[in-house]
């Protein structure tokens, strides 16, 4: 059985909801909202009711009501779409800011979906920026690697897949923590992101900060509904079976 919450490294705690506390503040970290997920789809001739963004909305007053944040960092991908949003798109993602700066100092982090970001967000008040520095880490998207560490990404959307003994298997979004390298990745917090499944090759992986980690040595941290799972060693994790 897993637990909600586990301090990974000092002052800093990873949760069974996604998102990534440091002691300061408290400041909840959460990466890759997809916002506009569904408009793009419509873009395309798929319509689905806007489940992603109603699952981020009640996420995020879940979360802020327990944990309680003075500031709320969103990692980056805030928006889905890499051209100019739809009009449903933009307000998404306006509402969404909104709602978070109405209950906390708000960081906003550009990633790599996020252009025109900062002209959505100008009716709201909000800056965008390439990254925010709170207690000696680097919080930033991911994709481009500042090089400064230790550093906090998403970006990857990591995920793995556990083997079954029939040829079935389990796959779980994931925390990856490489200690040593001081490297952090936490997972998306859109429900609808399709999981990165890492393997001990570097291929596997895309964020330049984790390539540049001994990827077989980083610590697995599964999210499940029965909690955070400690999986070990990602070299590991294809020794599991469910």
């Amino acid at each position: 059985m897993g637990c909600r919450k586990i301090e990974v490294l000092p002052g800093v705690t990873i949760t069974n909801d996604r998102c990534l506390i440091l002691d300061e503040g408290p400041t909840l970290v959460i990466g890759d909202l997809h916002l506009g997920y569904e408009s793009a789809l419509e873009s395309e001739g798929m319509f689905i009711p806007r489940i992603n963004t109603e699952s981020v909305r009640n996420s995020l007053n879940r979360i802020i009501d327990e944990y309680e944040p003075e500031r709320v960092v969103l990692l980056g991908d805030i928006k889905h779409d890499f051209k100019r949003s739809s009009y449903q798109a933009r307000e998404d993602v306006k509402n969404i800011v909104r709602l978070v700066m109405d209950a906390a100092e708000t960081i906003v982090i550009k990633g790599n979906h996020d252009n025109f970001l900062q002209t959505i967000l100008s009716d709201v008040g909000a800056v965008t920026l390439d990254y925010f520095d709170c207690m000696g880490y680097r919080l930033e998207h991911g994709h481009v690697d500042s090089g400064l560490r230790p550093v906090i990404i998403g970006h990857e959307h990591p995920s793995v897949r556990i083997p079954g003994e029939l040829n079935g298997a389990m796959k779980l979004q994931c925390y990856v923590v490489a200690p040593e390298e001081g490297v952090i990745v936490i997972p998306p917090f859109s429900p609808f992101a399709s999981g990165n499944d890492l393997n001990p090759g570097k291929d596997a992986v895309m964020a330049p900060a984790l390539k540049a980690c001994d990827v077989k040595k980083v610590d697995i941290y599964g999210v499940s509904d029965m909690g955070i799972i400690k999986f070990g060693k990602l070299e590991d994790v294809s020794l599991l079976t469910i």
